[in-house]
């Protein structure tokens, strides 16, 4: 699949949000999937403030341990925080002459290795979510190209949260966004629980995670809330159709 592909697929999953059993989780999860793999990134994460007032990091739900290292100051200060309150494109240039307000941010994203850092607002018209946080640990800054994929991919995701939120049932909706504050405890501990009982590692025990939510249309934190208390993935519910297949799935 080509990368004009690949833009093109992911826009047409962040549009689909009218499903019965849309999983805002893991709608989330699929924005920071896709930007790891067509922009030029090292990691993505993003940042919300719906329902506020505070930001919170829905996803992704399987960080790698950079940055594990850098969600924490990442939500108090840096250009996450600042795409979201100037609803605006943030890309300050090499951490190492970022802004004196960013310290504690700035200082943890270089000891894991980031060397540039940006983001770009989650925002409708001129009302922002939040804000996707952009990473990389090479030598130059992400293109400009690829700041203006990811503003229409942020763009794009906040009009799904939105739509989903006035079409359906507000508290379905906001039930599922009030439960992403804990789902990275639950899911983390689920993958590990997992990943023990039938010897993977944390990555392949995710994966089979959310492709089983995904193949028996199921949420995410449903999955992970039955291994935590069962220790094992549950059993599939009856005369549910597969959904359709996607290049982007893992076995």
């Amino acid at each position: 699949m080509s990368r004009e592909e690949k833009i093109t697929q992911t826009f047409v999953e962040l549009a689909d949000t009218l499903v019965d059993d849309f999983d805002v989780i893991d709608f989330l999860q699929q924005l920071t999937v896709r930007c790891c793999d067509i922009l030029a990134v090292t990691d993505t994460a993003v940042l919300l403030a719906y329902p506020g007032p505070h930001l919170y990091s829905p996803a992704p739900c399987d960080p790698s341990p950079a940055l594990s290292k850098v969600l924490d100051p990442a939500l108090r200060e840096g250009p996450g925080l600042d795409a979201y309150r100037t609803a605006t494109t943030v890309a300050p240039g090499h951490l190492a002459r970022a802004p004196a307000a960013w310290h504690d941010f700035t200082t943890q994203a270089i000891e894991t290795g980031y060397t540039y850092a940006s983001a770009v607002p989650m925002r409708l018209r001129r009302e922002s979510l939040g804000s996707l946080l952009l990473l990389r640990t090479s030598d130059s800054p992400l293109p400009v190209a690829d700041l203006s994929v990811a503003q229409a991919f942020a763009d794009a995701a906040a009009i799904g949260l939105l739509h989903a939120h006035s079409l359906r049932r507000t508290d379905a909706v906001d039930t599922q966004l009030h439960a992403a504050l804990h789902s990275r405890i639950l899911i983390e501990q689920a993958k590990g629980a997992l990943a023990a009982r039938r010897a993977l590692s944390l990555y392949e025990a995710f994966t089979a995670m959310r492709h089983h939510a995904r193949s028996h249309h199921l949420l995410l934190t449903t999955v992970a809330q039955h291994i935590a208390d069962h220790g094992d993935l549950p059993q599939p519910p009856p005369n549910r159709p597969p959904p359709p297949p996607s290049e982007y799935e893992h076995p």
